[in-house]
């Protein structure tokens, strides 16, 4: 019998049926958030973070009380990381103490690296790579809105092909999803290998992958148009002229809205930079579900503890 899944470290962690499990039961948690209340009672979470976060912290720290755990929010400067101490190392200590590790940080490989030495489950909640719990966020509020069938259906990512562009690619694919990814060629693209992965995802799932540079075609008919701001976390300065310039074209306005389907939604993982990559009148109009997006980081974070400190997820093998 295969063993289950240990931690989510990638968007290609999850199979479908997993994805499936984790936004059914994060639908009940959103209903009834106290339903599995002593699923972690007696126990800790850590919460580690070299990143500034609202939401992945309101999110984790609450899923972990909504389930009767404690969490340990923990920020770089309080280990011993930024002394020496190795990952590995961290990575054993903190399993001595803790039932599960939410990492929020900028290198995969640090994440990767916890994964392989923690005893426990550890979830990734955002690296400068990737983004799977974001993702599940997102997918929730999208059933919620357009149900379970998304056969013709236009899902449209717009502007920088960053960390979140790769994980729509990854786990759209998975869903089956037809998924576009617009963004300015060059550097700013997504990265080629993400690409081919979810297009080797896409073609047993039955899925569609397409990368283009013609922001007004990929919105043509779309259901759901979603962006991210254009500076992340770890961006240099000295590109933003350079990348601002480049990603101006790419940005949600009215007049793009107006290309999409009739029912279409506007989605943003926030923080928003009004005037930037989206128009005020767009995140803040009826099309807009940003708001409950937010709202499903916590009820989505509280599936996966809960799930994956029960071994319950198969993985994607």
């Amino acid at each position: 019998m295969a063993s289950p899944l240990k931690s989510l470290l990638r968007s290609s962690d999850l199979s479908k049926s997993d994805i499936e499990l984790l936004l059914n039961t994060a639908s009940k948690f959103a209903k009834n958030p106290l339903r599995a209340k002593k699923t972690l009672a007696k126990r800790t979470v850590a919460i580690y973070m070299t990143k500034s976060s609202t939401r992945t912290r309101l999110a984790s720290e609450t899923a972990v009380a909504h389930l009767g755990g404690t969490p340990i929010f923990l920020r770089a400067d309080d280990l011993q990381i930024g002394r020496g101490e190795t990952i590995s190392d961290t990575a054993k200590i903190i399993s001595g103490f803790c039932s599960a590790l939410i990492v929020r940080t900028f290198a995969q490989s640090d994440v990767d690296e916890l994964g392989k030495y923690a005893s426990v489950p550890v979830i990734n909640a955002l690296t400068d790579d990737d983004h799977p719990t974001q993702l599940l966020a997102d997918w929730l509020t999208i059933r919620e809105n357009f149900g379970k069938d998304i056969k013709n259906r236009k899902f449209v990512y717009l502007g920088d092909g960053n960390n979140v562009a790769n994980a729509w690619l990854i786990m759209g694919a998975t869903m089956g999803a037809h998924v576009v990814v617009a963004t300015p060629g060059g550097k700013w693209a997504p990265k080629s290998s993400v690409v081919e992965a979810a297009n080797k995802i896409a073609k047993l799932s039955g899925g569609k992958i397409e990368i283009t540079t013609d922001p007004q075609a990929a919105a043509k008919d779309a259901s759901v148009i979603y962006t991210d701001v254009w500076m992340s976390m770890g961006d240099s300065e000295s590109d933003r002229a350079e990348k601002f310039a480049a990603l101006a074209p790419f940005a949600v306005t009215n007049d793009l809205m107006k290309l999409t389907a009739k029912d279409s939604i506007f989605m943003h993982c926030l923080p928003a930079h009004r005037g930037e990559e989206v128009a005020a009148e767009v995140i803040d109009g009826p099309k807009s579900l940003v708001w409950r997006q937010a709202f499903h980081r916590r009820t989505t974070i509280q599936a996966l503890l809960y799930h994956l400190t029960r071994g319950e997820l198969k993985g994607n093998k």
